[in-house]
């Protein structure tokens, strides 16, 4: 019988179980087991420990390059790019146009130890941006900083553009750039901000705080329809004369309100930067002139208020006028006596000067700072000039500040001081915000009310048969008085160049708008016949903002047979200045 599987051997003593371990045995390997258990957990902790105390020091690392670097790197670079920046208030006109608001952009910034490639970058974001140059690019991405900016206020085209570059460390900060839909026509008024948003002329800088809380809306007294009329009404008049610049201001006289404001050369609010400084001086607020004839409605009101004159009182200009070596002569001299109405008519600085030597020096200056002459007009805006006037006010400054030589103030100091004397000789303030509607706003006497009567008349006789005919506009009444002054050079006098101003009122039976027009140093043409005076050149430019903004305000004119057309002073006559 063969075998069918393996043999079987039987066991021998070395081959039986091994005996079981004994006690103390396995108290040995307990022991050793747990040992191993506690330096494993051991081991475990301390390497938490390490990776906690690395953690710890990278966010340390990453707190003090972001925020408490030497300012090379901003703190906005710290802010999520999901994060919206807060939103810089709204400016409106008082119709809810759009003056001012917020465009979300993107800037780009570097970091530049995380560029692999600098050539690259270079040569890829000097070809987007041509105009930073390629040496002011590889300045920033090899200054072994963590931070820098490379271009603000990316166009959506160009922040695409930087994405397909595709190059490492480069990345975009969500910013809110201000915009001006308006551009160079609110230009001076408004003002603009600087590349943080934060205002630096204007409304912008007046009104930062509150425009910077975000959500809230600022509106202007401005109406865009009259600025828009008077910026080309005055645009028109600096061509046609071949002027260096001009302004025009109109102002709603019961309530204070400026509806419109313009100083030319303007420039575009929306790249600031690019604008020359005389584009962004404001003429109206900021210019201090001598303002001229324009300055007799002042001597002459005073004069009639204090009692030292009447309407019907007549003085000597046969001849000029000489006074401590000093000669005082008209420019279109009538070479006989005139009555006050005439001199207001004719524009004589004779028999101004005449009556300011009855009224005489310390009147003459108290009465200056009553009409506001004498210091900055207040207004909502950082640029206000300071008038000048003599430190000695001598006989002689007497008479030549009543024709308005020997005193500058700025047009505002004009508009608001003329709205004074006709607004029943109520002195309102000035304001560039919209006021409720209602009733007049509030103001303090300057003059009596009969005096304020008679200064209307005066004016109406201006444009009716004076020195102000091309400003008449058939129906809305309108008074005016003109000036011509030469500017000032050194501690003389510029006879080449002059400041042609027409300040003007509608309808003078209750005036209610007030329109001034300065033009600065014209130049005649054919159409003025050899004059570049202001009844040539500002007035009728007044007459065509007052012919254009009296229908949009809802005025309709008056027949010429009314009741309140009627002047008993006109006085049939042919003058020019």
């Amino acid at each position: 019988m063969s075998d069918i599987g393996p043999r079987s051997r039987p066991l021998g003593p070395h081959h039986a179980d091994p005996p079981p371990p004994r006690r103390d045995e396995i108290v040995q390997l307990d022991g050793n087991a747990k040992r191993a258990i506690e330096t494993g957990r051991t081991r475990l902790l301390v390497a938490g420990a390490l990776f906690v105390v690395a953690y710890l020091v990278i966010a340390v690392r990453l707190v003090t390059v972001m925020l408490l670097t030497d300012g090379a790197e901003p703190r906005i670079a710290a802010v999520p790019a999901q994060a919206a920046p807060v939103e810089r208030g709204e400016i409106v006109d008082r119709n809810g146009v759009v003056l001012a608001t917020n465009l979300t952009t993107y800037s780009l910034y570097a970091n530049p130890q995380q560029i692999m490639d600098v050539d690259e970058a270079v040569n890829g974001l000097a070809g987007l941006f041509p105009d930073l140059g390629k040496e002011t690019i590889r300045g920033k991405l090899t200054s072994g900083r963590s931070f820098e900016w490379i271009k603000r206020n990316l166009t959506p085209r160009e922040r695409s553009a930087v994405i397909r570059l595709g190059v490492p460390g480069l990345s975009f900060q969500e910013e809110e750039r201000r915009i001006y839909p308006q551009g160079r026509l609110t230009a001076h008024v408004i003002g603009f901000t600087d590349i943080d948003n934060r205002g630096l002329a204007g409304v912008e800088q007046s009104f930062d705080e509150v425009l910077r809380q975000g959500h809230r809306q600022i509106a202007l007294a401005l109406d865009i329809r009259i600025q828009n009329i008077l910026h080309e009404e005055v645009s028109r008049a600096i061509a046609d004369f071949r002027a260096v610049g001009g302004s025009g201001m109109v102002l709603d006289i019961d309530t204070g309100e400026m509806l419109g404001m313009v100083s030319l050369p303007d420039f575009d609010p929306n790249s600031p930067g690019e604008a020359p400084d005389e584009t962004r001086f404001n003429r109206n607020t900021l210019g201090v002139y001598e303002m001229g004839s324009t300055f007799k409605l002042f001597n002459t009101a005073m004069a009639l208020d204090d009692g030292v004159i009447s309407l019907g009182d007549r003085f000597n200009a046969t001849h000029p006028l000489r006074v401590s070596g000093y000669t005082i002569h008209d420019f279109h001299p009538e070479n006989r006596w005139l009555t006050v109405p005439e001199i207001i008519q004719y524009s004589s600085n004779i028999g101004s000067a005449l009556i300011a030597a009855e009224v005489g020096t310390e009147r003459q200056k108290e009465f200056m700072a009553r009409v506001g002459m004498l210091k900055p007009v207040s207004l909502e805006l950082p640029e206000l000039g300071q008038p000048m006037y003599p430190d000695r006010w001598t006989s002689l400054s007497t008479m030549t500040i009543a024709y308005g030589h020997g005193i500058a103030v700025t047009p505002l100091h004009l508009l608001a001081g003329v709205a004074g004397l006709i607004d029943g000789g109520m002195y309102r303030p000035v304001t560039l915000m919209k006021r409720d509607g209602g009733a007049p706003l509030a103001g303090r006497r300057i003059i009596k009310e009969a005096t304020s009567t008679d200064i209307r008349k005066l004016m109406r006789l201006v444009v009716e048969s004076g020195t102000g005919k091309s400003a008449n506009v058939p129906g809305y009444l309108v008074g005016g008085k003109t000036g011509t002054a030469e500017k000032t050079m050194g501690r003389g006098y510029n006879s080449n160049a002059s400041l042609a101003s027409f300040i003007a009122a509608f309808p003078m039976s209750a005036p209610r708008y007030a329109v001034l027009v300065i033009v600065d140093s014209p130049k005649p043409n054919a159409a003025s016949h050899g004059f570049a005076t202001a009844g040539w050149v500002s007035a009728p430019a007044v007459g065509r903002v007052i012919e254009r903004m009296a229908p949009i305000l809802g005025m309709a004119p008056l027949p010429d047979n009314a009741t309140e057309a009627r002047n008993d002073l006109l006085i049939p006559a042919s003058a020019t200045e």
